[in-house]
């Protein structure tokens, strides 16, 4: 069954031999990534790959062997085996029209929504399952989990199957980025350097006493001469947003993250989650009680500071333009607000975007982020990269 996508493999010149292919099937045999498709990709990869520098042929193989997987539809999943029971439970969510869908967006506003969350809390007595009303699961209600509604509030649910809700209201433990990591992330040091390079060239001037005593025994009297400050003078504060949907990017964000550790002496960096609020923190595990109020850092470091941003900045958009959108909490003033006051407090600042430029038009929070930093959002990619640090200079 899988001998096409060993061949593959071959044909894409990733060095992988029998012994791994058979190791590969003894996993599967064992039961390793059963109807796990996110599993069975990096089981594979890590069987098959025994050096970084092929890991991009693995996904080409990968690609060409498996494209349309993600296809399939659960019907014909469950005609074809047996699923657990609270597997089953999950694939319970129903599929809306277009036309439903469309009337549950049209429902009204996020204050509208938010009204009647809190009387539906108020009346509901107990768990519930299933329907279009109580908040619950493997229903089409605008509250609780595994169901779809674009304009709801998800509770009760530690990931999103659909990335669509106004607001999540769920207590999530983020892991900080690992600044040590060295995979990849050379290239990414050779983007960073041009603004390092130009911190150098617009340092102050420092003694150069070997070429004043040059030019002082030439000319016959003191000739002092300067030269530019040798160290790295480029100060940058960097905001990297963390959890959620940047789950899917952090192993490109830790490459940056461990990148610019390495490059930049004066660099500090804060978490936040989806936008900007009034508190940001240093460990996501202790970000609900060691947070340090946006306010302090806006007066901390000066205008002379380079801001970086690293997001997805995919969110409901209420976030952005609402009070009270923010996710996870109450935030008493708009996500724009906050970000409007970093841009102007740090007037070289830009936002590096892990999706996909041709996927930025797809979503609206991306748009709305473009529109308060105009010109200033890039993917990041080493070409994202480089165009960021020219706009920084």
């Amino acid at each position: 069954m899988f001998l096409p996508f060993f061949d593959s493999l071959r044909r894409h010149q990733v060095p992988v031999s029998l012994r791994e292919y058979l190791s590969f099937l003894e996993g599967l045999a064992a039961g390793l990534c059963t109807y796990d498709a996110d599993g069975f990709y990096y089981f594979a990869r890590a069987v098959m790959v025994k050096d970084e520098r092929h890991l991009d042929r693995f996904d080409q193989a990968f690609s060409h062997s498996f494209k349309g997987l993600e296809g399939i539809t659960s019907d014909e999943v469950l005609n074809a085996i047996d699923l657990p029971e609270d597997w089953l439970t999950k694939l319970a969510e129903k599929t809306l029209s277009a036309e439903e869908k469309a009337a549950i967006e049209a429902a009204g506003g996020f204050d509208k929504l938010m009204a009647t969350l809190k009387q539906r809390l108020a009346d509901q007595k107990g768990r519930h399952q299933g329907g279009s009303k109580w908040v619950g699961t493997a229903g089409t209600s605008p509250f609780g989990a595994y169901g779809y509604n674009p304009e709801g509030v998800r509770i009760g649910q530690d990931k999103s199957r659909h990335q669509r809700a106004v607001k999540v209201w769920d207590k999530r433990e983020f892991r900080d980025f690992d600044g040590d990591v060295e995979l990849g992330t050379r290239n990414i040091k050779v983007a960073l350097k041009r603004l390092r390079h130009w911190a150098r060239s617009g340092a102050q001037e420092e003694l150069d006493l070997p070429g004043t005593i040059r030019a002082s025994a030439e000319a016959g009297h003191i000739d002092v001469k300067t030269q530019p400050e040798r160290h790295n003078a480029v100060k940058v504060v960097l905001f990297l947003d963390v959890g959620g949907s940047m789950d899917a990017h952090i192993a490109l964000v830790q490459e940056l993250f461990s990148a610019a550790k390495a490059e930049f002496k004066h660099m500090e960096h804060w978490y936040f989650h989806n936008c900007l609020y009034e508190g940001v923190w240093r460990d996501n595990h202790r970000r609900w009680d060691q947070q340090i109020p946006t306010w302090d850092l806006l007066h901390r470091y000066g205008s002379d500071y380079k801001c970086i941003f690293v997001g997805d900045a995919s969110m409901s958009p209420y976030e952005i333009s609402h009070r009270g959108g923010a996710n996870e909490h109450w935030n008493d003033e708009a996500g724009h607000v906050w970000l409007d006051r970093a841009a102007q407090q740090w007037p070289a600042h830009v936002w590096l975007n892990p999706v996909p430029k041709p996927q930025w038009r797809y979503t609206q929070s991306i748009a709305m982020i473009e529109n308060i930093f105009p010109q200033r959002m890039f993917p990041l990619t080493l070409d994202g990269i480089t165009q960021a640090m020219k706009v920084m200079t």
